[in-house]
């Protein structure tokens, strides 16, 4: 057996900490998934009757402490509200722990750029949690593009709708639209592409929920985006499509088009004399990408491995971060802003 395949076969021990909604989508991949070790769940209001939902893990814990004083531990997955990423970032590091961390990766910029500088210095391997760039059907696109199927790129467009709004409490914490939500095709306009924005221009209104604009967000917008080799994208963003989770992304060149359409549960169709049906795209985020959140945890544990390199980076993270501040500036002035001024 050669090095290589030793470190493919070595055993990750892990801790996840946070277990709401993706903390659990993670820990039910890591049970699909050999040579991996959950040692730890880590949640703030986990109890005794956790041993039972979890009984793959070694330890219940409430203390994230707890996990990274483990030097049996060799990475953990941040899995936290969003403005807690950053803290448990630079503790996890300072630990000596390979962190996979959800997106975004803070809310705060003194704190993200610090968290940045403590992984670095600490010499530990972090990847964000950018799920659609694992989604097979996208990296088709991308894999036409590093193929010249694509030629030049002139246009690229992303359609990302979700089927209902979340809760009011969750925008409240979430940071709005385009950290949320936007986010998502921010990174995936640099994923496909393979090149960087330089300009961002918004326009966007509350039309789905009055509630939402209350809260201070909006919940429609339409985003245009300027690249750095000429080219030109849209994304457009809708807080609820009544007919499912909308995902497609078209990205046009000199030599041809790629598309990636929406997935469903079947593709057969009904024609018929008054009409021609079909499934409606699926309804769920975690339907839509299940494999993806799988590969890209895969991919993770093949990095901590040494197989590769990190596929998507802090930098990665901090790039989308950008590109959502330089949103919300448009939305706010009404003018186009420059990435760089960001």
């Amino acid at each position: 057996m050669d090095k290589s395949t030793k470190i493919t076969s070595q055993n990750i021990t892990i801790g996840i900490i946070g277990m709401g909604r993706i903390g659990n989508v993670h820990y039910k991949n890591l049970m699909r998934i050999p040579n991996v070790t959950v040692k730890y769940i880590c949640d703030l209001v986990a109890t005794e009757e956790w041993t039972t939902k979890y009984k793959a893990a070694d330890h219940i814990v409430t203390d994230y402490h707890d996990v990274l004083a483990d030097s049996e531990v060799e990475a953990v997955l941040i899995c936290v509200p969003t403005d807690l990423h950053p803290q448990i970032t630079m503790e996890a590091a300072e630990a000596g722990k390979d962190i996979f961390c959800e997106k975004p990766v803070g809310l705060d910029d003194h704190d993200i750029l610090k968290a940045l500088d403590t992984v670095k210095r600490c010499g530990v391997k972090f990847e964000v949690g950018f799920n659609r760039r694992f989604d097979k059907n996208f990296r088709r696109i991308v894999d036409h593009r590093i193929n010249g199927d694509i030629g030049d790129e002139q246009i690229l467009k992303i359609t990302s709708r979700d089927p209902e709004p979340p809760s009011l409490d969750y925008i409240n914490h979430s940071g709005g639209i385009f950290m949320d939500m936007t986010i998502h095709d921010f990174d995936m306009a640099r994923y496909i592409t393979d090149a960087e924005v330089d300009q961002v221009y918004v326009t966007g209104n509350v039309l789905v929920d009055p509630k939402i604009g209350s809260a201070g967000d909006i919940d429609t917008a339409i985003i245009n985006l300027s690249f750095n080799n000429g080219m030109m994208g849209v994304i457009d963003n809708s807080r609820q499509a009544v007919y499912g989770y909308d995902q497609r992304i078209e990205l046009f060149g000199s030599k041809g088009m790629a598309h990636a359409d929406n997935v469903v549960d079947s593709t057969t169709t009904y024609s018929g004399e008054k009409d021609v049906s079909g499934d409606k795209p699926m309804f769920f985020f975690l339907q839509r990408y299940i494999d993806a959140y799988r590969d890209e945890i895969e991919s993770f544990l093949d990095a901590v491995r040494g197989n590769h390199e990190i596929e998507c980076t802090f930098e990665d993270g901090i790039k989308a971060i950008r590109l959502a501040q330089a949103a919300k500036k448009s939305l706010e002035t009404g003018q186009p802003a420059t990435v760089a001024d960001i």
